[in-house]
């Protein structure tokens, strides 16, 4: 599977392969071309997140795929999976908790 951006296809469009994104723990680079667009994939990912079956990835593989953005696209993806689904943070605590220690000047920003 082709995981780069086709350039006539605006990113809202495209089918983003985030199992194989969860697989490989490894995001294209060049893949997350703007700030727009790794927000665009945050946004998704977290909907990703929530609607997969329980078992389909694991808090490690979604580690190594948050480890690669930015640090405010991460806390980004709390902030949004805490809006979207808040009861969902329990589930999702100990990457919380880990990468948000790692983060704490971010929050208040």
């Amino acid at each position: 599977m082709d995981s780069s951006p086709q350039a006539s296809v605006p990113f809202a469009a495209q089918a983003v392969p985030y199992q194989e994104f969860l697989e490989t723990g490894k995001i294209p680079e060049g893949f997350l071309s703007s700030d727009y667009v790794a927000q665009q994939f945050v946004e998704r990912l977290v909907h990703y997140v929530l609607s997969v079956p329980s078992g389909s990835y694991t808090m490690a593989q979604l580690g190594q795929v948050l480890e690669q953005l930015d640090p405010r696209h991460q806390v980004f993806f709390f902030k949004r999976l805490k809006e979207t689904s808040p009861e969902s943070l329990k589930d999702f605590a100990p990457l919380y908790y880990g990468f948000m220690a790692e983060f704490n000047a971010l929050l208040f920003t």
